[in-house]
């Protein structure tokens, strides 16, 4: 009887999981009702028998992750705390304390606070090792919830526990209690180099990157830039407008910037830059590696086809593929890939992870191809990127000696030898190259 009562309620909340997160799949569920059966069996007998008592809910809810997350790499089915971090992280601000941190599980130490963020005002340094926030040892609890306790509601206190040592060497904790607010994390990172060699560092594709950009980019031109190097490194990509609009910024004469194709014609869908570009003209190098990717190999894509750049460094990431997020009745979500993005010439960037080697397709290759250390580029980039603000010192700092970036330099000197020799195109430079180093796809 205990059994039947337990499928009963199996089915039950099967059928409302399923009416109520995929009401526009009963289709697909009518033509494997059998599989249905199965698994409805199969959650009776964990619910009998399984040596912990468990819950339909977080057994569906599980099969609800298997059911999406096998698709593909970026499909997911998206859990209620987890929607409001992506929430979170595509606007490109949060309710937090500011502080950027380093650690591992157990361990959480402060690389710097944020300027002007509750932490620096209330005298968090460098350096420092959180040991406790609010109730809860670090130790004791994963990163992710550490950060977690940290983000939230502006106006929420929190108090950490810190340790560090004093002018004498002796170890000591110390207690700050303090208020979150709104938060907006630096992403793009400007700087003047020699001979008028402009530098930006563009660390995502979130809510606020363009205005900054801009922002960056006009005082770049009143310091007197004449070209620029836009690193793509280690750029994971955000929204797809970010990427465009950037496009946009040195693309003209309405031209396509990337299109989508999906198994529904309702995803083919083009987008074209306007017919004025701020900076049509300006000389662009961009950088890129296997850690560049989404919106960065758009951006990449479409200055390459229209030969607005020329590019160094590896062969991107190759996620090119459209997700589409739809927010579920209880709060929870589901990401599903709908389509394809591809470049104006209609090479398809997304790159099937399930092959490898050389020849397969996707990503973007380079103009030329100089393979890097990644750890060793990521420091680099870092440390232009990292600046170390210590509110007892009222200082800002870069630390450490200076990293040698092989694909950095190479952009500097074929930029300086554009000043010197006049304006070399990109195929020119590209035979130039061709004849002092083979290339190799990455």
């Amino acid at each position: 009887m205990k059994r039947k009562v337990n499928k009963y309620i199996i089915f039950i909340a099967t059928a409302f999981f399923i009416g109520s997160l995929f009401p526009f799949a009963y289709s697909g569920v009518d033509s494997g009702l059998d599989q249905l059966k199965i698994m409805i069996d199969v959650m009776a007998k964990i619910q009998d028998d399984y040596v912990e008592e468990t819950q339909p809910k977080e057994l569906i809810i599980n099969a609800l992750y298997g059911m999406v997350n096998t698709l593909d790499e970026f499909s997911e089915f998206i859990n209620i705390k987890n929607t409001k971090r992506i929430k979170e992280e595509t606007r490109g601000e949060f309710g937090g304390l500011g502080i950027r941190l380093i650690g591992k599980e157990g361990e959480l130490f402060v690389v710097t606070p944020l300027p002007n963020s509750p932490a620096y005002k209330a005298g968090i340094e460098p350096g420092d090792e959180i040991i406790q926030i609010n109730d809860k040892l670090v130790k004791d609890i994963s990163s992710a919830d550490a950060i977690d306790m940290m983000r939230g509601l502006v106006g929420e206190k929190v108090t950490l526990v810190i340790k560090r040592k004093n002018a004498k060497g002796k170890e000591i904790t110390k207690k700050f209690t303090m208020k979150k607010s709104r938060i907006i994390p630096q992403v793009v990172y400007p700087k003047m180099l020699e001979n008028k060699i402009a530098y930006v560092y563009l660390e995502d594709f979130s809510g606020h990157t363009i205005s900054d950009f801009k922002t960056s980019l006009e005082d770049l031109k009143k310091q007197g830039m004449e070209s620029l190097i836009l690193d793509l490194r280690f750029n994971p990509g955000g929204t797809l407008d970010s990427a465009i609009d950037l496009a946009k910024m040195f693309i003209g004469e309405n031209k396509l910037i990337v299109y989508t194709k999906g198994r529904k014609e309702a995803y083919f869908k083009e987008y074209k830059s306007g017919d004025k570009a701020p900076y049509p003209d300006l000389p662009i190098i961009l950088l890129v590696n296997e850690n560049s990717a989404s919106g960065s190999e758009i951006v990449a894509g479409a200055l390459q086809d229209h030969k607005r750049a020329l590019l160094i460094g590896a062969r991107t990431f190759g996620k090119g593929s459209v997700q589409q997020i739809t927010t579920l009745e209880d709060g929870s979500a589901l990401k599903l890939t709908v389509a394809k993005y591809y470049t104006p010439s209609g090479r398809m960037i997304h790159r099937d992870f399930k092959k490898k080697g050389p020849n397969t397709t996707g990503g973007i290759v380079p103009d030329i191809v100089i393979n890097s250390d990644l750890a060793t580029a990521k420091a680099a980039v870092l440390q232009r990127t990292t600046m170390i603000y210590s509110p007892s010192k009222k200082t800002a700092t870069i630390e450490g000696k200076e990293i040698k970036d092989e694909q950095l330099n190479r952009a500097v000197e074929l930029l300086k030898a554009r000043k010197v020799l006049g304006a070399l195109n990109i195929e020119e430079i590209k035979a130039q190259d061709s004849k002092t180093e083979k290339v190799k796809e990455a």
